[in-house]
């Protein structure tokens, strides 16, 4: 599947703040996949739940908390993960900054769609995941690299896995 390259940042529909640009460049770099991966997300785990979403580890940025069931274990799970809205859809992208396999939690949606999100601010919400394919996929994509421009780069580290695009739909009832 061919990527979509999003626009450059200055081509950007959403303009970052004085505070984003240097969060966005260190979070870029394979440092800052590491913090992510390795410091942000454990302290946003605990900031996000206590906080029913109003406090996290960056200022600004759109980060919630992810609650799934374990593919292979079925014991409930937390992954903190960027993510923006399209409407009424909550986007996630499982690029795991890049590495060569897809994140835990794409599995665990795979497996088990039934999910609930803690958005930034609130309030934590029943959902149904699925996987964005084809022409949604590339727009969805090219939204959330107008959102954070690091997903083009994770694409490219990725070695040759295509980064899924998920998609999460208000649960019915």
């Amino acid at each position: 599947m061919l990527e979509v390259r999003s626009p450059a940042v200055a081509d950007r529909k959403r303009q970052l703040t004085w505070w984003e640009r240097p969060q966005e460049a260190l979070a870029k770099s394979r440092f800052g996949g590491w913090v992510a991966l390795n410091v942000a997300n454990p302290l946003d785990q605990r900031l996000l739940e206590r906080t029913n979403g109003r406090v996290g580890f960056l200022f600004g940025q759109s980060v919630g908390l992810l609650y799934t069931v374990g593919a292979k274990s079925g014991q409930p799970r937390k992954t903190p993960l960027l993510y923006h809205r399209s409407g009424e859809r909550i986007v996630l992208v499982a690029s795991q900054t890049g590495k060569p396999k897809n994140p835990a939690w794409y599995y665990n949606v795979t497996a088990h769609p039934a999910v609930e999100f803690l958005p930034r601010g609130g309030p934590r919400g029943r959902y149904v995941a699925r996987e964005a394919k084809g022409a949604e996929r590339e727009e969805l994509w090219a939204e959330a690299n107008d959102h954070y421009s690091g997903f083009d780069d994770y694409a490219e580290l990725a070695s040759g896995r295509v980064i899924p695009v998920i998609v999460l739909e208000r649960a019915p009832g």
